[in-house]
C-alpha cells in the first residue's frame, strides 16, 4: 500500500512538472513561430505614445470616434474581469439593458431606425473585451463621425474601408474592423491636414 502511494506521488509530480513546464513551453514556442507578434500584444501608438493594445477593446463614447462593442467587464474593459453576462435572451434585466443601449445609440444616430442598429453594437462579446466590429457596424456610424469631424462621409468611409481586415486565408472568420486602429487612423488623418 505504501509503495502504491509513492508511485502515485511520483506520477502526480511528473504530470505536474510536465503540464506546468513542458506544456507551457510548447505553447510559448508555438506562439513564437505561428502567432502574430511572436505571441505578444500588438501595441497601437499615436504620435509616438502607446494608446492601447489592438487585441483589447476600449470604451469610446465621443462622436468623433467609432464605438466598439460594449463590455461586461465595465467601462475600462478590464481584462481581469472579462466574461459574458450569462443572461439569456428572455432575461428582463438583459432586455432592459439592450433597450437602454439602443436608445443611447439612436440619440447619437438619429438617421437610423431601431431595426438598423447592429446587434453587435448593443451586445457584448463572450469575453467582454472584443476589439472588433463588423464593417456594417462601422458603416452605420460613418455619418455621425463625419458630421462630428466636419468631414465628408466619403472620406470617413474610405478610412473605414482601408481598415477592413479580411478573413484569415480568405476563409477563416469574417471581415472585421479593429476599432482602436480605426480611431487612431482618424486622428492621424486629422493631424495630417
Amino acid at each position: 500500500m505504501i509503495s502504491n502511494l509513492f508511485k502515485s506521488l511520483r506520477l502526480t509530480i511528473a504530470f505536474c512538472l510536465f503540464f506546468s513546464v513542458f506544456y507551457i513551453f510548447v505553447l510559448w514556442l508555438f506562439a513564437q513561430v505561428a502567432g502574430p507578434n511572436k505571441g505578444n500584444a500588438e501595441l497601437v501608438t499615436l504620435n509616438g505614445k502607446v494608446v492601447g493594445a489592438a487585441n483589447v477593446g476600449q470604451n469610446f463614447t465621443q462622436d468623433i470616434y467609432f464605438w466598439g462593442r460594449p463590455s461586461h467587464a465595465g467601462d475600462g474593459y478590464d481584462a481581469s474581469s472579462s466574461a459574458g453576462s450569462n443572461k439569456g435572451p428572455s432575461n428582463e434585466e438583459h432586455l432592459a439593458l439592450l433597450e437602454e443601449r439602443i436608445d443611447t445609440f439612436l440619440v447619437h444616430h438619429p438617421y437610423l431606425t431601431r431595426e438598423k442598429v447592429p446587434a453587435e453594437i448593443i451586445t457584448a462579446s463572450s469575453s467582454g473585451l472584443d476589439p472588433h466590429i463588423s464593417p456594417k457596424a462601422a458603416y452605420v456610424q460613418a455619418k455621425r463621425v463625419a458630421d462630428a469631424r466636419g468631414w465628408s462621409e466619403e472620406k470617413v468611409m474610405g478610412i473605414v474601408n482601408s481598415h477592413v481586415e479580411k478573413p484569415l486565408l480568405g476563409m477563416f472568420g469574417t471581415e472585421k474592423v479593429n476599432v482602436l486602429k480605426l480611431n487612431v487612423a482618424l486622428d492621424q488623418a486629422s493631424n495630417n491636414k
